[in-house]
């Protein structure tokens, strides 16, 4: 029973989600689009394989789920430097309100987070950035 950090991470990271996605809900999103969104408000317009490399999911996925925010007017794709890269970038409809969800979805953490001392919140990101997979390094979120 001491191998269960795995399965006690992917238990906390459901509980978030489902959490986050009953806010979501008010801005007809789910939560695979907010990580979107999200990638696009911290460092800007990016292609669609920096996002999928980011969030580590597959390409497909990213693709679609881009569409959909394309739909719905949250996200715009223009054209890159060369003329198969496509550039994914926030609409101004997606920057007027993305502050607002990300406040929302802020005082969520900050509950989850609340039984927790400031010290042991900057421990338990800076051991969880530790955390990765040889083959794959991530872009860092700094929101210290």
């Amino acid at each position: 029973m001491e191998n269960l950090l795995f399965h006690e991470i992917h238990q906390k990271s459901r509980l978030a989600i489902k959490e986050v996605n009953e806010v979501l809900k008010g801005y007809e999103l789910y939560s695979a689009q907010w990580s979107i969104l999200f990638c696009l408000k911290q460092f800007g317009p990016m292609t669609q394989k920096e996002i999928w490399q980011y969030l580590n999911v597959e390409a497909p996925t990213v693709t679609r789920t881009v569409s959909k925010l394309e739909e719905s007017g949250w996200a715009e794709r223009k054209e890159g430097g060369d003329k198969r890269q496509r550039i994914v970038c926030l609409t101004a409809k997606a920057e007027s309100i993305v502050a607002e969800i990300e406040e929302r979805v802020t005082a969520i953490e900050n509950g989850m987070l609340s039984y927790l001392s400031r010290e042991e919140q900057q421990q338990l990101k800076a051991l969880l950035k530790k955390i990765h997979s040889a083959e794959r390094t991530e872009k860092d979120v700094t929101n210290d």
